[in-house]
């Protein structure tokens, strides 16, 4: 076995929504595969805190944090700018930042659920497309797009943030064929219900939480770091022959049957 395939020395990744839950779990992933990571975030505070955090545990990595709203089309402009400002190229690009208001279809002013989408869907592809040409300098490199369950089946998360993930789902097929010639795979993770800051009011309640176990053949809600083990196979060379692929990561939520 080559162990090198399972390593990813020398590389260096934007995590993105990578100041807390999900987004830390994932750039402590790469950096444990020896991979250097770019955080953003909208709030410093919270980047700083990830930075000291991380450096602390892999103080042989290069962590570095850029505080941005990725939902903004200016601000994405200047993230671009300081990625490009490392000068090395970019190896992978994990789009992780998203945000949610749930409730019914009729009660989202028009503003709200237009914003669901800049976050979850639109700040990904111009990401995407914006950060092709650093990734093309590299004859292997990723991209991995953080979806949902809700974006493959109903759950009781309002229909914009499902319709944002579903179609982040497609956006991930359509790249990975586009873009497989310049060496740029793309594949996507689709979580359950996570323990997170996000999803802790929620999980709180007791009689919701017994409903989401009932419906997960596991018996348990899933860990930020089972996510962030997903996203770094997929950027492993190991999984160089994987592109276009959707990976739930669910405890069997999308497989239950009666």
């Amino acid at each position: 076995m080559d162990p090198k395939r399972w390593r990813l020395d020398g590389q260096l990744a934007l995590v993105t929504g990578g100041s807390a839950g999900i987004g830390r779990a994932i750039a402590r992933e790469l950096l444990g595969f020896g991979a250097d990571v770019l955080l953003a975030a909208r709030e410093p505070a919270g980047l700083d805190a990830a930075r000291a955090e991380l450096l602390e545990d892999f103080p042989e990595r290069e962590v570095q944090c850029f505080a941005c709203d990725v939902g903004d089309a200016e601000q994405r402009g200047e993230l671009l700018d300081w990625v490009e400002g490392f000068g090395e190229g970019l190896h992978i690009l994990v789009n992780n930042a998203g945000m949610n208001a749930g409730k019914p279809s009729t009660d989202y002013a028009d503003a709200e659920w237009r914003q669901i989408f800049e976050v979850n869907l639109f700040s990904a592809f111009e990401l995407s497309r914006y950060l092709y040409p650093l990734l093309t300098r590299h004859a292997a490199s990723s991209i991995v797009n953080v979806g949902s369950v809700s974006g493959l089946t109903h759950v009781r998360t309002g229909a914009p943030y499902g319709m944002s993930k579903a179609a982040l789902h497609q956006m991930t097929k359509n790249l990975a064929v586009e873009w497989a010639e310049d060496g740029i795979r793309v594949n996507a993770v689709a979580p359950w219900y996570i323990r997170t800051r996000r999803t802790s009011g929620k999980l709180a309640d007791p009689d919701y939480l017994d409903e989401v176990l009932l419906r997960t053949p596991m018996g348990r809600v899933g860990e930020p770091e089972e996510v962030a083990a997903a996203v770094a196979f997929l950027c492993l060379p190991a999984a160089g022959y994987v592109t276009g692929e959707c990976i739930a990561v669910d405890g069997g939520f999308l497989r239950y049957g009666f």
